[in-house]
């Protein structure tokens, strides 16, 4: 397992983390079993918004001595109050919801406390005006909200909340369907997905990756919007390729399930490789890097997948980008503009001429 560090927390997240929405129909032995065998392979990461209450105790039977060596992503709003999900923005049903959530995972502590499924402005208000978030912040006064989050899928509501409030980390549905505008749940534009990516690794927002598979759509050619299926391994690559990324959030209902989650560590580059979704990119995509690193390998050894991705950065604003980008071996300057990489790329990004502005603007 590899782990990212949150900047605003400090915390070591594992690359792959645990979806908890289906674990409950496995039952209790398979779905126990299953979480400590996530835990033994090194996830670290667990969110909690399960489609039924029944998950909770689960995850207090499968992990409750090494509470301190996890992390809860624990959603104000989700409503476990009658059992099965729903969605609440009343402050009483908020507060029974998470007593009994606690109850269920034998902790008294809550690692990041998500301001939860806020997808239009409407929410955030509403949210404010009935005293939940007031709720969350004294939790956290009090030490038993340790960091907070928001979960969304909306660009335009994510970036009016962290405006507003302390999020130190984002819950976002990143997958290539989505990004490319199709899906249930593919809201805003190329850029405005694209904004949202760096403006979390600029201000050191971890992001934590739901709906990687698009609700399995991306891993069925007969509904694939691309017309071809691709792998969960790919998913999970392009989905750790976003600026902000520390996480992605994969579910799994056995044993086998997470075995062969965590055997995205064995996969061969070609096998990670997603760039055919190049073949599908719309319009506004075109010419863009999504440093997918498909134009490997430069003749001289520039990543260039990693320097775009600096670039894009700085370009933002990201100080630290350009501190990044100065300790690379190889860097823009290094380019010899053999045209290799803009042969190659499937998004038509002529990497050479990019070369060139790079260098100009990083050195």
């Amino acid at each position: 397992m590899r782990y990212r560090v949150n900047n605003r927390t400090g915390d070591k997240v594992s690359e792959i983390g645990f979806g908890s929405a289906y674990i409950y129909e496995a039952g209790t032995k398979a779905a126990v079993e299953a979480i400590r065998r996530a835990y033994d392979g090194g996830i670290n990461y667990f969110d909690m918004a399960s489609g039924d209450g029944r998950a909770f105790p689960m995850y207090g039977e499968a992990l409750p001595d090494v509470r301190n060596n996890i992390f809860y992503q624990i959603h104000f709003g989700a409503d476990y109050s009658r059992g099965t999900y729903g969605w609440s923005l009343d402050l009483d049903t908020v507060k029974r919801s998470l007593d009994k959530q606690l109850h269920d995972l034998r902790t008294d502590y809550i690692d990041y406390g998500f301001i939860h499924c806020q997808d239009e402005d409407s929410d955030w208000e509403t949210y404010q005006r009935n005293g939940v978030y007031d709720y969350l912040m004294k939790m956290k006064e009090e030490g038993v909200v340790k960091h907070t989050g928001l979960s969304s899928h909306t660009p335009s509501v994510i970036q009016r909340i962290m405006d507003e409030a302390q999020i130190d980390m984002l819950m976002f549905s990143v997958n290539p369907g989505y990004d490319y505008g199709q899906g249930d749940y593919a809201h805003g534009g190329v850029d405005e997905r694209s904004e949202i990516y760096k403006r979390c690794e600029k201000e050191g927002v971890g992001i934590s990756v739901m709906k990687p598979f698009s609700g399995g759509q991306l891993l069925d050619a007969k509904r694939s919007p691309f017309g071809q299926a691709l792998t969960p391994f790919q998913c999970i690559k392009y989905a750790l390729d976003k600026p902000g990324v520390l996480t992605v959030l994969p579910g799994a209902q056995s044993v086998a399930e997470v075995d062969e989650l965590l055997s995205y560590y064995d996969k061969t580059d070609e096998e990670l490789d997603y760039s055919v979704i190049g073949s599908f990119a719309p319009p506004q995509a075109n010419g863009k890097c999504v440093y997918c690193n498909h134009c490997k390998p430069c003749p001289v050894g520039i990543d260039i997948g990693l320097v775009n991705k600096y670039y894009d950065l700085a370009i933002v604003g990201d100080t630290l980008a350009k501190e990044h980008y100065s300790t690379l071996e190889k860097k823009a300057s290094d380019c010899i503009f053999c045209g290799h990489c803009d042969s190659r790329c499937p998004f038509s990004v002529k990497q050479s001429k990019r070369m060139a502005e790079i260098k100009s603007f990083m050195e």
